[in-house]
């Protein structure tokens, strides 16, 4: 995926949802930080974009997020027409470390507005650290590889990830321990020797 796909995809959400903002959480929440040509294509490889609608009731969210998903989810007529679809999401979908709300990075541009060039919307992509951290919770296979791509490329702080971990909360203990074990291994096998013995 490349960061203009995620643009339109910020602006469809919003469109759809009838909100000014939305949160990407999923892995395309990466283009928020980095354009596409300067991360690994593992990073990029997913063509579904994570959208977490705002608001203050989780029951309101997860109907604005199942409305994003039947006008422009996989297998919809948006998905065929663009080549990448919209997961709307809510707030059980992943979890993140302490804080979050507070990293989130800022997408708009001329991109993110309406047709007519107002409003401008407004996308907050999770943080690199904080999108790891959730992404090892998840711990699937495609995570796993995600994270290891952005460690091997030196584009996160496997350090900070291994922080923002341990303020995720307890009842994701177990999630928390593995993916700990995982990052920890990570680290110390450091197939490019670069924290290794000098």
């Amino acid at each position: 995926m490349r960061r203009d796909q995620l643009e339109h995809a910020i602006r469809t959400a919003c469109q759809i949802t009838g909100q000014a903002e939305v949160i990407v959480i999923g892995s395309q929440a990466i283009l928020g930080t980095y354009p596409e040509f300067e991360l690994p294509q593992l990073a990029t490889s997913s063509l579904e974009v994570d959208i977490l609608p705002i608001t203050d009731d989780n029951n309101i969210t997860i109907e604005l997020a199942d409305l994003i998903v039947g006008v422009a989810g996989e297998l919809s007529p948006f998905e065929q027409t663009h080549g990448f679809s919209i997961d709307g999401v809510d707030l059980t979908t992943a979890a993140l470390p302490d804080g979050w709300k507070d990293r989130l990075i800022k997408v708009q541009n001329s991109n993110t507005a309406a047709p007519s060039g107002h409003p401008q919307f407004i996308g907050w992509c999770l943080d690199k650290e904080d999108l790891c951290a959730a992404k090892l919770c998840a711990f699937r296979p495609k995570d796993q590889n995600f994270v290891q791509a952005l460690i091997e490329e030196n584009l996160v702080d496997p350090a900070v990830i291994a922080d923002r971990l341990g303020t995720v909360d307890a009842r994701y203990t177990s999630a928390i321990e593995n993916a700990t074990r995982w990052l920890a291994y990570q680290v110390n096998r450091d197939p490019g020797g670069r924290n290794g013995p000098a």
